[in-house]
């Protein structure tokens, strides 16, 4: 070999020795590391910026969103209390089984309402049982006329001690009750006592509606509702028709005449 060619593999060797050993000691000898001239800020690495928004999870199956819970309804109050008897607020929270026979009373009464397209709204009992109301009563001061025969034909509507009326559709600062003459108290709206026809067979049946021109179907503010003539399903009572004898008497009268027994209810 050559003086020369020796001499230039010399310093090859030589120079790759020198870069080596410029490496501190624990660090990657081919990392590049940029040095700022004199003056000058060095420049920050630029960082891939981080994702801003988190990666989607997958939906658990079969898992369900909970339903947002309802609102309780509100137990009914008492609105109105006369003497032994609570007038609530509204309709029983609680189911009330009424009783069968239109007779017997209860210490529990339902009051609700119902549509009819001839005569409109009218009171009901929890039944669905037509109540009625009498001309020959009277409100202020309430007072039931309808004794014996005639309350055989129209039971009233009693309620016994100590007694709660629940009201659907009625205001109930307008019900209460009066003393009957056999002692008995019977349920009244708006100073109006109210009664049941024994000819009404079932829920739905007006067939009390103008009978002598003075029962009548009481509506929820104790008024008597449209005259509903044996053509349109009634018993009587157009809008001419007036009352004769004494209804309210006890032997009955004529509204006695009208209607037979308790039919079985």
């Amino acid at each position: 070999m050559k003086r020369s060619h020796i001499v230039v593999a010399g310093l090859a060797l030589t120079s790759a020795l020198s870069l080596a050993a410029c490496a501190r000691p624990g660090t990657d000898p081919t990392q590049v590391r940029y040095v700022a001239a004199e003056g000058e800020t060095p420049a920050t690495p630029e960082v891939p910026p981080e994702p801003t928004t988190q990666p989607e999870q997958p939906e658990l199956a079969g898992e369900e969103t909970p339903d947002a819970q309802s609102e309780p309804i509100p137990e009914p109050t008492v609105a109105k209390t006369q003497k032994w008897v609570k007038i609530f607020s509204g309709a029983s929270d609680e189911d009330i089984t009424p009783p069968k026979s239109i007779r017997s009373g209860s210490k529990t009464v339902e009051l609700n309402t119902a549509e009819n397209a001839v005569i409109g709204t009218y009171v009901t009992d929890g039944a669905g049982r037509t109540l009625y109301r009498f001309d020959e009563d009277s409100a202020k001061p309430p007072k039931a006329t309808c004794n014996g025969a005639c309350a055989e034909a129209w039971p009233p509507l009693l309620i016994k001690s100590p007694g709660k009326i629940f009201p659907k559709g009625i205001n109930p600062k307008i019900l209460g009750y009066v003393e009957r003459a056999d002692g008995t108290c019977q349920v009244t709206i708006n100073g109006w006592p109210v009664y049941y026809f024994a000819k009404d067979a079932k829920p739905g049946d007006i067939l009390g509606q103008g009978v002598k021109g003075t029962w009548f179907a009481v509506d929820p503010k104790g008024g008597k509702t449209g005259k509903l003539p044996e053509s349109a399903g009634g018993t009587g009572g157009t809008d001419d028709s007036q009352s004769s004898g004494n209804s309210g008497g006890d032997d009955g009268g004529d509204a006695g005449d009208d209607a037979p027994a308790d039919p079985g209810y």
